[in-house]
Parts: C-alpha cells; structure tokens; sequence
C-alpha cells in the first residue's frame, strides 16, 4: 500500500463549525443518521477534542499497563494468512462511500495475525461516535472462523481509498476507489502510503522502543484507538487522531494527510513515558534490505537487487548533506549521526532502474520517505538499525530520530513533522548525489591481488559536476576510523553523461571490526557532491 506527495496547503480547520454546518451536511445526507441508514453501526456520540486526547494518554501513562483484550483468540487463531485472504470489507459500506470525503475510509479484519483490536469512531463537529465491527461490513465464506466472532470484536486497521471523483493513475486513467487505496494503518502503530510512482513499500511508525538494545525485547506500542475527522465537501486532506498505548509510553497523535503527486503528512505528537526507555525512537522509519550492486553473495538470488530502500540521507543541523548505502550486515549493528536541530533525514530508493531488479514487484517504484523536522528538536542522533536477513520478506532496517536526554518514567515529548512520500527527496540539491557504491579487491588489475584490501567505486551525479571544465578533475576528500587509503583518482564516469563522476580509491585494514569511511568531491574550497558515508565490513 503506498503514494506520493504535493505542498502542504496552509494550515486551516477541517473541524466542522457551528450548528449550521451539521445542518447543513444532514441535509446533504451526511448526518450519524444516513450512516447508520447505510449500514454502519455507531455507538453513542462522546466530545472529542485533541487537547482533550493529549491529556487522555498522560492520565493514561500514569496507570499501569493494560494489553488490549483480543475477542475470542481461539477463533482469531485460525483466520490464518489464507483465511484472512477471503474475507473482503464490502465497497458499499465503506465510511464516507457516498460522501462528504472524497475519499471513502474501509477496514481491515482482525486474524492471526492483528489480534488487538482498534476502536475505530467516526468524528463530526467535535462529536465522535464508534464504528461498530459487524460481521455484514464483510464478504467471507460461510465456513470462515470470522463468523464466530461476536458483535463489537473491533477492527485490525484501516485505510483510504483513491478519491470517488478519479485520482489520475500511472497512465493518467481514473483510479477506481473501490480497488485502490492511498494509506493504510495496520498492526501495532504502523503505517504506509503510496508514492508517486503508485506503489507500497517501506512503512512509518508512531514510535519505536528499544529496537536493537541488548538484554531488551523491543516493544511495539498500539494505535489502540483512532478517530477519522469529517471533511468538509470538497476538502483537500484528511485528519486522523489516534490513542498511543504501550508498557512504557503512551501518546497522542494528530495526522494531516494530503493527497496529490504522492502523499505528505502533517504529524504531531504528544508522548508520556511510564518506564524508562533505553532507546526511544522518534519518526520511526522501518524498511528491508536484503542485498543491491554493493555487495550479494554469490548465487543468493537471481535477481541482481532486492531492496525497498537503498541508502539513508541525512540534512543536518549545519547544513551538510549525506548519503549512507544500506548494509546487510552479519550481525545486528546500530549507527549513530549526531546532530542538533537536524532538517531531516529519510530512507530512499534512488536506484529506480528497471533492470537492475528484473521482476514482478516493483522495487524500482518503491516510495521514497522523506522526514522534514517541524520546530526545534534539539540535540540527539539519527540512529540506523540494520539487522541481518537471509530473504527479503523481513524488515531489517530502521531509520529514526533519538533525542539526547534521557527518556526516564514520568518524562514528555512533544514533536511535529511532516513525512514525504515520494519518488525522491522533497528538498532537492544541486550538489553530485550518491547513486552507486560498487566494491571489488584492491590492487592493480593485471597483477597478484593483496590481501587485505578492498577497492571502492563511488558514482556522484549532479548539476554542481556539470559545470567542471574540460581537463580538470575534482579532489577527492577521504577519512576513515582505521586503515590508509591508496590509488585515489576522480574520473568521469564514460557514458557521455553530463555530471557523472566517480572517485576510486584502496583501503588497507586489518581485523574484522568495521570501518566508518566518509567522501565527497572539490573543486578548491567550493564542495560538489554530498558526503558519502560508509560502513565497511571486512569480509
């Protein structure tokens, strides 16, 4: 499930305003009643309000841990990955199938695996009211284990279809809504959007726990409760809020989502810890890497790359830009990029060439996800988790924020931000970008290889190269944490291609521990291409 993004309009209220408004949306059909006509099920209406929510998930945060009771976990047991398969939510039941939304909201099923139900509530001029799971939202066989599921059971998740009035496709077509969706929430506080390129990918979170922290079990809090805003007629986003619950925190979230050349949200959070967190990640990005032209083993696989997302950018606090290439590393490894007020940072796909993935899935549409910092968010470090895989249905990476303080019990944090679902970055720069790390032996082609050393090929393109002149090669500026470099050299890359270069260098090191390596190209003082950092793992 994925999409892409447009400018974010300027900010203004989709709650409805007065008595006339509801009026006015009765008249037009679009009351509690004519839901409830359609088929929908509502609870009683309960005022609703955000400050409200952020005050509930402090109250909530101050009470002990209650894991959300899941109906009947023998019968959700067996509506395994087959039986979940078939049982389809109904099109014509779908929230807002018939306006005022020009974008219809359908649920997902609880099953073996979504077994803590969401309360789902619809919201209108400050009054919510809970949709209500009942078995007739939903095609399924007549033997399906759902069917013993009682009234009320809840829901697993849910998402927006394409508009009602035809969101433009791929080839320019009206995307049917009843078959095509733009955002999906499902299991835990996870969530994903269509990029540009019309196609899912990586996944968001709320927050991320203690991923990758030694002698800990992550945890992976719940959206237990979300509220979906009714937009005016002809509104242009869409406004979600959604209860944070988990043994250590508890939160509130307010999503503005647009929909237009991909997809932008508008993000702000509340957060209340009721256990220390070692590692408390903020935006949370989680994608999967198995392998790509850098480095794959011999005959892994047939197709040359497998991955969502190849590399981790960065815009820092003082203005550098960065390229990490993602790793499959042998054992579990946390890396760390200190900054202060960073800009943003996200996980791209930027190898977009068909025939560098030769398959059915679309990895070289694979959404971009792009996390532009709202206010002052202080000292910390982008944090990269990278975590061993041997195929590419887990996700083994996660990109996300860490602040610096400590994140005791009874702390808060308050955040905003914006995530870009996109073919590329939102914020382009004219500086040469990273787009191919190769790897090779060290040495001199012609003679006896030396052990020990590995050779490095990294491809820069840019509008910044194109404007060297004839004759004349840029600098290449290396560090690394251990080991020396040798046989470094900058060339164009020979495809006639304006602005593609690629420096070239050895690297001699000993021991197996890994090597932080950072490179960029000069020309004088003047900096051409973004910084390429590395991890290096000695084979």
């Amino acid at each position: 499930m994925h999409p892409s993004a447009r400018s974010p309009r300027p900010d203004r209220r989709m709650l409805l305003a007065g008595a006339s408004a509801t009026a006015a949306l009765a008249a037009l059909g679009f009351s509690p009643d004519a839901l409830a006509q359609q088929g929908l099920k509502l609870g009683e209406a309960e005022t609703f309000g955000f400050e409200a929510l952020k005050m509930r998930a402090r109250d909530l945060a101050a009470q002990p841990y209650q894991v959300p009771q899941s109906p009947r976990p023998d019968v959700l047991e067996r509506i395994d990955y087959d039986a979940h398969g078939k049982i389809r939510f109904r099109p014509e039941m779908a929230l807002w199938a018939d306006g005022p939304s020009p974008w219809p909201v359908t649920f997902f099923h609880l099953g073996r695996y979504f077994q803590k139900p969401v309360r789902m509530h619809v919201l209108d001029d400050g009054k919510a009211r809970e949709i209500v799971y009942d078995e007739s939202y939903f095609e399924m066989p007549a033997d399906s284990p759902a069917r013993e599921l009682p009234r009320g059971a809840g829901f697993a998740g849910f998402r927006f279809q394409e508009s009602r009035t035809g969101h433009p496709g791929r080839k320019g077509e009206a995307l049917d809504w009843k078959k095509n969706d733009w955002v999906a929430f499902l299991g835990a506080s996870y969530f994903r959007a269509i990029g540009e390129l019309y196609q899912y990918g990586l996944s968001a979170r709320g927050l991320a726990v203690d991923p990758a922290v030694g002698g800990r079990a992550e945890e992976f809090p719940d959206f237990t409760h979300i509220w979906l805003e009714t937009p005016q007629p002809g509104a242009e986003f869409v406004v979600v809020y959604a209860l944070l619950s988990g043994p250590s925190v508890a939160g509130a979230y307010r999503f503005r989502m647009h929909r237009g050349k991909g997809v932008v949200m508008e993000i702000e959070t509340a957060l209340f810890l009721r256990k220390d967190a070692e590692r408390l990640g903020i935006a949370p990005l989680t994608s999967m890497y198995w392998y790509s032209e850098t480095a794959k083993a011999t005959a892994v696989d047939w197709r040359p790359e497998v991955h969502d997302s190849d590399g981790l950018a960065l815009w820092t606090g003082t203005g550098e830009r960065a390229f990490r290439p993602l790793n499959n590393p042998s054992r579990t490894t946390a890396s760390s990029f200190m900054d202060e007020s960073p800009r943003g940072f996200g996980l791209m796909q930027r190898d977009r060439e068909v025939g560098h993935y030769l398959d059915g899935v679309f990895y070289e549409r694979r959404p971009s996800l792009w996390v532009e910092t709202q206010g002052d968010w202080g000292k910390g470090a982008v944090q990269l988790i990278e975590i061993p895989t041997d195929d590419e249905i887990h996700d083994n990476i996660v990109a996300m924020w860490v602040p610096a303080g400590p994140a005791r019990a009874g702390a808060s944090f308050a955040f905003r931000y914006r995530l870009h679902w996109l073919a590329d970055e939102p914020f382009p720069t004219v500086l040469g970008r990273v787009v191919a790390t190769r790897l090779g032996n060290g040495g001199q082609p012609g003679t006896t290889r030396p052990k020990g050393v590995r050779k490095f090929m990294i491809e820069f393109r840019g509008p910044a190269l194109e404007t060297i002149p004839f004759g004349v090669k840029p600098e290449v500026v290396l560090s690394a944490s251990r080991g020396s470099f040798s046989y470094i050299f900058a060339e164009a890359v020979p495809n006639d291609v304006p602005g593609h270069w690629r420096a070239q260098f050895d690297l001699t090191v000993d021991g197996g521990d890994p090597v932080e390596m950072r490179c960029f190209l000069k020309a004088g003082e003047t900096v051409l291409t973004e910084t390429w950092l590395y991890q290096y793992l000695p084979f």
